[in-house]
């Protein structure tokens, strides 16, 4: 495959796997939405179609990678990195533009949100003292959680050790099942498991951070989060950002490295 289709297919499968793994936070999260508060089930759910739908469109062109942690496992695997470049950069592109287009599926419905006193603080609003240490404790807005992934409780080393741990499922399950027959992404059946891997990561392992276990997945909609002109969106928590992409890098060195050794 070409490096024009690695970046195509990364750029569309990314911004398709953004829109609607997103697109299912926005639902459940924001006022006005006929989705909210359909739980945690929903928004697993939600995240394995979004792979699954993502991989079955990108696969012919670019093997469907849409993980930079996917990409440099293979790599490892592999031991080729001429296209490693070319793959993070339609990934990260990809995600940018899937969160972009959350934000204009669900304009309505931020505005809704991210205006109400209940939530954002305000005169005659409930509890707007602790809103107010929260987010000036964690740097995290109101509606950050549509578009990238945070802590319940913050602690780096088991914030770190969730991802990596996540992630190495992941690409454990990528790597011993499902690959296309020149070794660069997933095939069509690998495309329905992977899926089911994702749900079944979010809600075994996706307890303690939302599980990135991707980082231009939290990168890219994180970046979009702190550019769009939303009213009162609050911070983008950027000093929490670093452990979904180092975390996931390492899951995914990880497990290239387990399967060299155990399945190579």
């Amino acid at each position: 495959m070409s490096s024009s289709d690695i970046f195509i297919g990364e750029t569309i499968g990314t911004a398709v796997l953004i829109l609607l793994g997103g697109g299912v936070c926005a639902a459940v999260t924001l006022k006005a939405s006929k989705a909210r508060n359909a739980g945690w089930l929903a928004i697993a759910f939600g995240w394995g179609f979004a792979v699954m739908t993502a991989v079955y469109i990108s696969a012919p062109l670019s093997g469907a990678h849409l993980n930079p942690a996917v990409t440099l496992a293979l790599a490892i695997k592999d031991d080729d990195y001429s296209n490693l470049a070319t793959y993070w950069g339609g990934q990260m592109l990809g995600a940018m533009i899937g969160a972009a287009l959350v934000w204009v599926t669900y304009y309505g419905q931020f505005l809704a949100h991210l205006t109400d006193r209940e939530i954002v603080g305000g005169p005659g609003a409930q509890a707007t003292e602790t809103k107010a240490v929260e987010a000036q404790e964690t740097g995290a807005g109101p509606v950050l959680g549509v578009f990238s992934t945070g802590p319940e409780i913050r602690n780096i080393v088991q914030n770190l050790a969730t991802e990596i741990i996540g992630t190495v499922v992941l690409i454990l399950a990528i790597l011993t099942q499902g690959l296309n027959n020149d070794g660069n992404g997933l095939g069509t059946l690998g495309a329905l498991i992977t899926a089911f891997v994702v749900v079944s990561i979010g809600l075994s392992l996706g307890g303690p951070t939302g599980y990135a276990i991707n980082p231009a997945r939290d990168l890219g909609p994180r970046i979009v989060h702190a550019l769009l002109p939303l009213p009162n969106k609050g911070g983008s928590d950027w000093s929490y950002a670093w452990i979904p992409i180092v975390g996931p890098l390492i899951g995914g060195a990880i497990a290239a490295g387990i399967y060299n050794v155990a399945f190579a």
